[in-house]
C-alpha cells in the first residue's frame, strides 16, 4: 500500500502537464493548485480503499474537471424547476428586468444613498422608497431594513423594550431557520405573555392580559407558513386595533408578506393600517415580489423610534436593495405589477404551462431523451399561502432518477427539479428560458450516461445516452400523472 501511495504524482508534477498548465493560466494557479490537490486526494482515497489503479493515477481530465469547479463562481445562477415561485432555498422572488437594471446601475458607480441631493445635506437612506411605501400602503411613514425577522426585532426593541408583548398562542410561530417569534421576544427586551389557546383566542383573552400587565403591548403574528383550519376563533385586526386604542397600547402585526396584489387574496398591509394597526412589518420578497428586505409601515413616531434606534444601523440594507426595492415598487405604481415574475408566475394558467411544458418535452423527445408531459402541482412558497396549490404542467424523464438530478445540479447552469414516482420531474412554472432549460437538460444527461449508449443527435458538444434512456415516450406510462 505504501508503495502505491509513494507513485502518486507530486502537485508540481501535475502543475508541469501541458493541459494543467493552460489551465493555470485561464483560471490562475491557486486555483489550478487546489484542483490538483483535490484530485491527487481522491486518488489516494481510491487506493486507500483497495481500489485497482487501472491507467493514469490522477488523469488530466479529472484535474481540469476539478479546476474549472474551484474557479466558478460559488453563488450561481439556478433554474428553478420545482414548482415552487418563492423557494426560499433557491432566493425566492426573480426580480424584474427593470430591477436588475437599476441594481447595476446603481452598483457601478456612486450614488445619493445618503446624500439629499437638493440640500445637499446628509439623508437617509429609506428616504428614497419612502414616498412609494407610504402612497401605496397607505402609511404615514415607512422605514426599511434587511428583513422582515430584522423588521420584527428592531420595532420590538424600539418600541416595547421593557415591557409586555401580548401573543396568542396560535401565533406563536417558527419561521424559516428554526427562528422562533418567543426567542425574538427574549432578544427584543420584551417580555412575552400568551394568550388563548392554539385554535381559539377571544379578544377578551387580550384584555385580560392588559389588566394584568398596564403598558404592555398587542403583537399579532400572521400564521404565514401554515394555517389552523377547524374549531378555530381568532379576533380580527379591527377588533384588537380598538381595543388597543382605549387602553392606551400599540398593536404591531407582523404581517411577513407584502402582498399588494388583491388578487392573490391575502391580506395586505394596507387593509392591517387602515384597520388600526400602529405598525405592520411586511417582506420584500415574498409576495411583493422584489428582493429581500424588511419594511416597517406605520405611524410616524413610531417608525422614527424604529429609524433612530441603534439596531437600525446594524440591520440596515445597501444601495443595491434599496435600488431593486424602488423599481419593485415603481411597478405596482404605474399599473404593471403583472409583469413581476413572482406574480407572473403565481398566475400562470394551468393550459399555457402544459403548452410550455409540450414545447419542452418535444425539444427533449427531438434530441432523442424520453419523457412525458405531467400535471404538477406547484406552490407559491417563502412561507406564503401555504394552503394554496397551483395547478401545472412539467416534463418527466425518463431513466435512473438520482445520477440525472445529480447532473442537473451540477451543470451550468444548475438545474433543481423533483423526485416523483422514481422520475426526475421538471415544473416549468418558474422557467422563463425553456430553451435554456432544454439544453441543460441535454447536457446533464449527457453526463449521468457516461460513455455509455447512443450519440445525442443536435446536443451541443455531442454526448453519449445511456440505453436506459429510449428513444420515444411510452403512452402507457402508469406514472404519466404525477402523484
Amino acid at each position: 500500500m505504501n508503495d502505491r501511495l509513494r507513485s502518486l504524482p507530486s502537485v508540481d508534477e501535475v502543475l508541469a502537464r501541458p493541459a494543467v498548465r493552460a489551465m493555470a493560466e485561464r483560471v490562475g494557479r491557486p486555483a489550478a493548485k487546489a484542483a490538483v490537490r483535490a484530485a491527487i486526494a481522491e486518488a489516494r482515497a481510491r487506493l486507500q480503499a483497495g481500489a485497482d489503479a487501472g491507467g493514469e493515477a490522477v488523469p488530466d481530465a479529472r484535474v481540469l474537471e476539478l479546476g474549472a469547479s474551484e474557479a466558478a463562481p460559488r453563488l450561481r445562477r439556478v433554474i428553478n424547476a420545482t414548482g415552487v415561485v418563492l423557494h426560499t432555498n433557491l432566493g425566492r422572488a426573480p426580480l424584474h428586468p427593470e430591477a436588475v437594471a437599476q441594481v447595476a446601475a446603481i452598483a457601478a458607480g456612486y450614488s445619493n444613498l445618503e446624500i439629499d441631493l437638493e440640500s445637499g445635506r446628509r439623508g437617509h437612506r429609506s428616504a428614497h422608497v419612502e414616498p412609494l411605501l407610504c402612497e401605496l400602503f397607505g402609511a404615514e411613514a415607512a422605514h426599511v431594513v434587511n428583513n422582515c425577522a430584522g423588521a420584527n426585532l428592531l420595532a420590538l426593541s424600539a418600541v416595547g423594550r421593557g415591557r409586555t408583548a401580548v401573543v396568542s398562542r396560535g401565533e406563536l410561530v417558527e419561521i424559516g431557520g428554526g427562528f422562533r417569534v418567543p426567542a425574538i421576544l427574549v432578544q427584543s427586551g420584551c417580555l412575552l405573555v400568551e394568550v388563548g389557546t392554539t385554535n381559539r383566542t377571544r379578544v377578551s383573552d387580550y384584555a385580560e392580559a392588559l389588566d394584568a400587565n398596564p403598558g404592555a403591548l398587542i403583537l399579532r403574528v400572521h400564521r404565514s407558513n401554515f394555517a389552523l383550519v377547524g374549531f378555530t376563533e381568532m379576533p380580527e385586526v379591527a377588533e384588537l386595533a380598538a381595543l388597543a386604542r382605549v387602553r392606551g397600547v400599540h398593536l404591531v402585526h407582523d404581517l411577513g408578506s407584502g402582498a399588494l396584489d388583491p388578487a392573490l387574496a391575502e391580506t395586505t398591509a394596507a387593509q392591517s393600517l387602515r384597520d388600526g394597526a400602529d405598525l405592520v412589518l411586511i417582506s420584500g420578497d415574498k409576495l411583493l415580489g422584489g428582493p429581500q428586505a424588511g419594511i416597517l409601515l406605520g405611524r410616524r413616531e413610531l417608525v422614527e423610534a424604529c429609524r433612530r434606534h441603534p439596531l437600525s444601523r446594524a440591520l440596515r440594507v445597501d444601495r443595491m436593495i434599496l435600488a431593486a426595492l424602488e423599481a419593485t415598487l415603481r411597478l405596482y405604481r404605474d399599473g404593471r405589477a403583472h409583469e413581476l415574475p413572482a406574480l407572473a408566475a403565481i398566475h400562470a394558467a394551468p393550459e399555457e404551462l402544459r403548452q410550455r411544458a409540450t414545447r419542452l418535452a418535444l425539444d427533449l423527445q427531438q434530441k432523442g431523451l424520453s419523457c412525458t408531459v405531467v400535471e404538477t402541482e406547484g406552490q407559491v412558497g417563502g412561507g406564503s399561502l401555504p394552503l394554496r396549490k397551483l395547478p401545472g404542467a412539467g416534463v418527466a424523464v425518463e431513466g435512473e432518477p438520482e445520477p440525472l438530478l445529480a447532473a442537473l445540479r451540477a451543470g451550468d447552469p444548475a438545474v433543481v427539479g423533483l423526485l416523483r414516482d422514481g422520475r426526475v420531474v421538471l415544473d416549468v412554472r418558474c422557467v422563463s428560458d425553456a430553451a435554456g432549460l432544454a439544453g441543460a437538460v441535454l447536457a446533464a444527461a449527457m453526463r449521468a450516461a457516461g460513455p455509455k449508449g447512443a450519440k445525442l443527435e443536435g446536443a451541443a458538444g455531442g454526448g453519449q445516452l445511456p440505453a436506459r434512456f429510449p428513444a420515444g415516450p411510452d403512452e402507457d406510462d402508469p406514472h404519466e400523472r404525477e402523484v
